[in-house]
């Protein structure tokens, strides 16, 4: 080592250019990585339901969906008359991408006035955009306020209504009215205008009082107008109770075998002991056939399609009733439970289903616990099915006549033997079949209401009826 060497200081080790620059590049990557997102310019979308010109005392839906960093705030007012009403004001500490606020405008909207109106509605999200002040969405409209509910008369009903058979009423909404008919329970029955020639302002409205409602519920007449404003009336009548059976059936190795295991394909199921072979059918398809039965049976012509009392299939035999409760047993041991939704139809094998009356098929095909099944249209959400067919000898949207062959008897789906299942439905919902073979049951509560014949007219008509048959002469 040289005397120079020796006088030469130490250098300490500084990193090169290079390496400081990938640091600072990895610094600012990481840090657009995190902050980029949140400069996103994407705005919150607003949407409302009802999406009307008008606006009642109804509830008001409110959906905001924000894609990005989330909502920060949202707010709804509706100024009317120079006053501000506020409907909802929400901040959000954590980020929230979607909210769905139901404003119950009755409660909140105290003192209103009818006439025009401003309603605002205005969301913000998290976003650093717009010099970190976020980006907001203000939807502006233009409504008119009203608050009058629309008006009912009832011009006939029924006094007495078979529990799970159906009852028919005759009314009158105000000219505003935009959505009407009768809810009992869950179900909804709408109304038809038009049907009676002679008072085309009438609507009419069939309902059912199903087997699987209370028996203190009552069925009630409702008018909604464009505004959400909605007015109900309670219908008055008396429950007359029909006596179901209940029944106990016992499960055998041979039916297992034969019936209910090659159906489990159809609930996506190949194996599992006796019991859970049958309740995944018996429940499950079950389930899945009646929801599509009334599917269809929700969808129906609007108008009457039928004429007079429905046929009873020809020479048969009533072999199981309307919601007939079953219990199931296997070996012994009680399994399962379900309705039975129909009468079951018994004559010889492979005997011509007829078409109850005139209608349009709407549907046939397999269905499941059903068999191969025909289901007929018969207009205002009036159906009549026929399963376990062994054959059909129509397709959708043929016009058939009353007693029309539709297919033939057989034992499809579910059924222990030859025969047919015949139901009725009203607006996806099964009732009591038995009203709709009564020639004097259609002819005391339909067709007068059908011929504009209510109340003293009615009571009238049927007296002049009686007037003019002749007296019969008497023997000596």
């Amino acid at each position: 080592m040289t005397l120079l060497e020796l006088g030469r200081p130490k250098r300490s080790f500084v990193p090169g250019r290079g390496v400081i620059y990938v640091a600072l590049f990895a610094i600012v990557a990481a840090g657009g990585y995190f902050l980029i997102p949140r400069f996103e310019w994407h705005k919150p979308q607003i949407k409302i339901t009802p999406d009307s010109e008008t606006l009642g005392l109804g509830s008001l839906q409110i959906e905001v969906i924000e894609q990005g960093t989330g909502l920060k705030s949202f707010a709804a007012v509706l100024n009317s008359g120079g006053a501000d009403y506020p409907l909802a004001a929400e901040q959000y500490n954590e980020p929230t991408l979607k909210k769905t606020l139901t404003v119950a405008l009755s409660s909140k909207l105290t003192g209103l006035k009818e006439g025009p109106a401003v309603l605002r509605v205005s969301a913000r999200d998290n976003s650093l955009w717009n010099f970190f002040r976020g980006n907001e969405t203000v939807l502006q409209k233009n409504l008119t306020i009203d608050i009058t509910p629309p008006t009912l008369e009832i011009i006939a009903d029924d006094r007495y209504v078979n529990f799970g058979g159906v009852g028919m009423i005759v009314y009158k909404p105000s000219p505003d009215t935009v959505t009407t008919g009768i809810k009992i329970g869950n179900y909804f029955f709408p109304g038809y205008k038009g049907q009676i020639k002679s008072q085309a302002e009438h609507y009419i409205a069939f309902f059912a009082h199903a087997y699987n409602v209370g028996e203190n519920e009552r069925a009630t007449l409702i008018a909604t107008d464009k505004a959400g404003n909605s007015r109900e009336v309670r219908l008055a009548y008396e429950l007359k109770n029909v006596k179901y059976k209940k029944s106990t059936l016992k499960i055998s190795e041979d039916f297992l075998r034969n019936k209910v295991t090659p159906l489990l394909n159809d609930v996506g199921a190949r194996q599992g002991t006796p019991k859970e072979i049958f309740v995944k059918v018996n429940k499950t398809l079950r389930k899945e056939n009646e929801d599509k039965i009334k599917a269809i049976t929700e969808k129906s012509t609007p108008s009457i399609l039928w004429q007079g009392a429905f046929s009873q299939l020809s020479n048969s035999k009533v072999e199981a009733n309307f919601a007939d409760a079953r219990t199931y047993l296997y070996n012994d041991e009680e399994i399962d439970q379900a309705y039975h939704l129909g009468y079951d139809l018994s004559v010889t094998k492979h005997y011509p289903a007829e078409a109850a009356n005139h209608g349009v098929v709407a549907f046939v095909g397999d269905l499941g616990i059903y068999g191969n099944t025909v289901i007929i249209d018969h207009g205002l959400g009036l159906f009549t099915l026929y399963s376990h067919l062994s054959s059909t000898d129509v397709k959708v949207g043929d016009k058939v006549k009353q007693k029309q062959p539709i297919g033939k008897t057989g034992e499809t789906g579910l059924a222990g033997g030859d025969h047919l299942h015949f139901g009725v439905y009203l607006h996806g919902v099964a009732i009591l079949p038995v009203e709709w073979w009564d020639q004097k049951w259609i002819k005391d509560n339909i067709q007068p209401k059908l011929d504009g014949l209510t109340g003293e007219s009615a009571a009238e008509a049927q007296e002049s009826k009686i007037a003019q048959k002749p007296a019969r002469k008497r023997r000596r």
